[in-house]
């Protein structure tokens, strides 16, 4: 009977030890991984000049102030869609205006203040200067933001490439710290990045030094404005497995 009893403890031992080897295989086992930074640095030329029209109204009522300041910015736009230029919506707001009166001692109200602003782009400059020719001195109608820019869609592939070259430099980075301990860095399993990429912004009120600063440059047959370029650059945290 003791035998019996010595086989089968012998028996349920080794079917525990087997267990717990199954269960170790079965485990799914943790990647040893390597955290490291990379970075892009380029440049994409500023194809794009824009400028903002604002117009502002003021009128007793908001409705008679909306109904000024959305008539003159339509006769703004019907008169900009014959034009090789994009338009779009930057503001539209109103609100009651009021000012400080010093014999009363008190605030008092002037009226409803209607602002719509559109931001008005071009390929060339001197489609902005003949918008201006055209708007700039009108009543209610402000100019403001003068800049050039990256348009997107030009913009868009040079950051994807900026961004393989970022994990590139990254995965090379990885390599180099694990050769240390006689490994390479193996499958990417996550990255996060941010990018920037500045513009120039030119005072309006001064116009030609704004465009002798933009003509440091020139522009191309095609009357494309040709300046200094956008600064971009991406900056990455990758996760690599290390084997």
């Amino acid at each position: 009977m003791k035998k019996t009893f010595v086989w089968i403890g012998t028996v349920i031992g080794a079917g525990a030890v087997l267990a717990l080897i199954f269960d170790a295989l079965s485990r799914p086992q943790t990647p040893r991984t390597i955290n490291v930074n990379g970075e892009c640095l380029t440049t994409a030329p500023r194809d794009k000049v824009a400028i903002t029209l604002r117009v502002t109204t003021l009128a007793p009522t908001a409705i008679e102030s909306m109904r000024s300041a959305t008539t003159q910015v339509a006769k703004i736009t019907d008169a900009l869609k014959s034009m090789p230029v994009e338009m779009q919506t930057t503001q539209f707001t109103s609100h009651e205006k009021t000012e400080w009166n010093r014999d009363e001692q008190k605030s008092v109200s002037l009226g409803i203040e209607t602002t719509i602003g559109i931001e008005v782009s071009a390929n060339n400059i001197e489609t902005i200067e003949t918008i201006l020719g055209n708007f700039a001195g009108a009543p209610n109608v402000y100019s403001e933001n003068l800049r050039m820019y990256t348009s997107p869609e030009t913009l868009k592939p040079i950051m994807e490439q900026c961004l393989t070259t970022a994990v590139i430099n990254a995965r090379a980075r990885a390599n180099a710290l694990a050769s240390a301990d006689g490994m390479r860095a193996g499958k990417l399993l996550s990255v996060s990045y941010g990018s920037d990429s500045g513009e120039s912004i030119y005072p309006v009120s001064n116009l030609m030094r704004a465009k002798a600063t933009m003509l440091d440059a020139s522009f191309d047959a095609g009357g494309t404005l040709v300046t200094s370029d956008t600064d971009v650059s991406v900056s990455i945290t990758a996760t690599f497995e290390i084997k």
